[in-house]
C-alpha cells in the first residue's frame, strides 16, 4: 500500500487531498442545509496533524500565508461590494459595534476569569482579548451570500456586520498586545495604546485610500484585462498588509480594513469595472474558500481544547452573554427590529482565525498560564464556529428580502 506521505511533491499532493475533499466536504454539508464552511472547517480538524495527519508539514508552515491570502480575498470582494448608501446607512452603528461589544466581552472574561480559573487580571485580560475577536474569515461571507441575494440589504445589516467585524478585530489584537506587554514587565500605557487604535483605523483607510485611487487613475488610463486587474489588485493588497508588518515596531496600521478600502474606492470610481471585478474574485474564492476554512480546522488541536473542560466553556458562554449585551447596547435607537437585532448578536459570535493564529503566542512567550490560555482559544473556535455559522443561517429567515413584499 502507497503512503500520501511517502509520496515525492507532498506539499502538492497535501493540496490536492485538500481541494477534493473540501469540495465534496462543501457539497455534502450544503445538501443536509449546513454552511459549507462548516463541513471544511470539520474536515481540516480531521485531515490535520492532530487527527489523522494527512497533511504535509511544510504546508502546514505556510498555511498562515494562504489563510491571510484567502481572507484578503474575501475582504476585497466585500470592499467591492460595499455601496456610499449601505455605507452611510450603518456608519454610526457600525463604529459603536466595532467597539462595544468587544471591548465588553474581553473586560468581562478578564474579571471572571481571576474567580473561575484563578488568573490575574493581566493574564485574564491576555485570555479576554484572544477570545473576542469576531471572525471575518466565517462572517464575511455569509454576509457577501446576503447581499447578492437582497437579504437584510434594506437596512444594511450586511454592510453594518461586515464594516464592524473588520474594526473589531483591531480592538482585539491591540488591546491583546498591551496586555501581553503588562505582562512581560514592559512599560505600557493602556490609556495610550487604547487611543492608538483610531490612529491604526485612519492609517489603514487613508492607505487602502491613497492605492485604490492609483488603481482607478492606472486602470482608467491603461487598458488592462480583468483578469489582470484583479492580479493587480491582489498583489497591491497583499503588499499593504506586508507594510503593516514592516510598520509594526513603529505603529499600527489596521490593513486588513485599508484592503476593503481599496475595493471601495474602486466602486465608487469605476462602478461598472467594480462590478466585473467582484465576478472575478467570486471565482478565485471558490479555491480561497476550501484553503482557509481546511487550513483554519487544521491549526485546531482537539485534545488541547478539551485540557480547558467545563470551566472553559462556561468562560466563553459568559464572554458571549457580554457581547451579545453589547451588541444590543450598539443597535438601541436604530430603526432594527427583534429579529434583525437577533441576527446580529448571533453574527457576532463565530471565532476562528484570530484565535488560531494568536493563541498560541502566550505559551510561547513564556505565560504562566499559556496551555490554558490556548486550550480556551482552541474550544473557542471548536464551539463558536459552527454553532455560529449555522446560527446565522437559521436567524437570516426573519431578515427582509429587498424588494419583495
Amino acid at each position: 500500500m502507497i503512503s500520501l506521505t511517502s509520496c515525492e511533491n507532498k506539499m502538492a499532493t497535501s493540496l490536492g487531498i485538500i481541494i477534493v475533499l473540501g469540495l465534496l466536504a462543501n457539497l455534502i454539508f450544503t445538501k443536509l442545509n449546513l454552511p459549507g464552511l462548516l463541513g471544511m472547517l470539520l474536515l481540516g480538524i480531521a485531515i490535520g496533524p492532530y487527527a489523522l495527519d494527512m497533511l504535509d508539514p511544510n504546508l502546514l508552515e505556510v498555511s498562515a500565508d494562504f489563510r491571510l491570502i484567502a481572507l484578503i480575498i474575501i475582504l476585497l470582494r466585500a470592499g467591492l461590494g460595499i455601496s456610499r448608501e449601505n455605507l452611510n446607512k450603518v456608519g454610526k452603528t457600525a463604529l459603536k459595534m466595532s467597539c462595544i461589544p468587544g471591548l465588553m466581552e474581553g473586560f468581562t472574561i478578564a474579571f471572571i476569569a481571576q474567580y473561575i480559573l484563578g488568573l490575574s487580571f493581566i493574564e485574564g485580560g491576555i485570555l479576554g482579548f484572544i477570545i473576542e475577536a469576531v471572525s471575518p474569515a466565517v462572517v464575511v461571507p455569509s454576509m457577501l451570500y446576503f447581499t447578492d441575494r437582497k437579504i437584510g440589504t434594506k437596512k444594511g445589516i450586511p454592510t453594518l456586520i461586515i464594516a464592524s467585524a473588520s474594526i473589531d478585530d483591531v480592538f482585539a489584537i491591540t488591546i491583546f498586545t498591551t496586555f501581553l506587554g503588562l505582562y512581560s514587565g514592559n512599560h505600557v500605557n493602556i490609556g495610550v495604546q487604547i487611543l492608538s487604535i483610531p490612529l491604526s483605523i485612519v492609517l489603514g483607510i487613508v492607505m487602502g485610500l491613497m492605492i485604490g485611487l492609483i488603481l482607478v487613475k492606472v486602470f482608467t488610463n491603461y487598458h488592462i484585462r480583468d483578469t489582470k486587474k484583479v492580479l493587480v489588485i491582489l498583489g497591491c493588497a497583499i503588499l499593504l498588509k506586508a507594510i503593516e508588518e514592516l510598520l509594526k515596531s513603529r505603529v499600527e496600521v489596521a490593513a486588513l480594513l485599508g484592503v476593503m478600502v481599496i475595493g471601495f474606492i474602486i466602486l465608487e470610481k469605476i462602478p461598472e469595472v467594480a462590478k466585473r471585478l467582484s465576478a472575478k474574485f467570486n471565482k478565485i474564492w471558490i479555491l480561497a474558500e476550501i484553503l482557509l476554512f481546511v487550513l483554519v480546522g487544521a491549526q485546531v488541536n482537539i485534545g488541547v481544547a478539551f485540557n480547558s473542560g467545563l470551566k472553559g466553556l462556561i468562560i466563553i458562554a459568559i464572554g458571549l452573554v457580554a457581547r451579545s449585551l453589547g451588541v444590543v447596547l450598539s443597535t438601541l435607537g436604530t430603526d432594527l427590529n427583534f429579529k434583525e437585532r437577533l441576527f446580529c448578536v448571533v453574527s457576532y459570535t463565530p471565532k476562528a482565525t484570530v484565535q488560531a493564529a494568536i493563541g498560541a503566542i502566550p505559551l510561547a512567550m513564556g505565560v504562566k498560564s499559556g496551555e490554558l490560555i490556548l486550550a480556551i482559544a482552541v474550544l473557542s473556535i471548536i464551539t463558536t464556529a459552527p454553532l455560529g455559522a449555522i446560527g446565522i443561517r437559521a436567524t437570516s429567515k426573519g431578515l427582509e428580502v429587498e424588494g419583495m413584499e
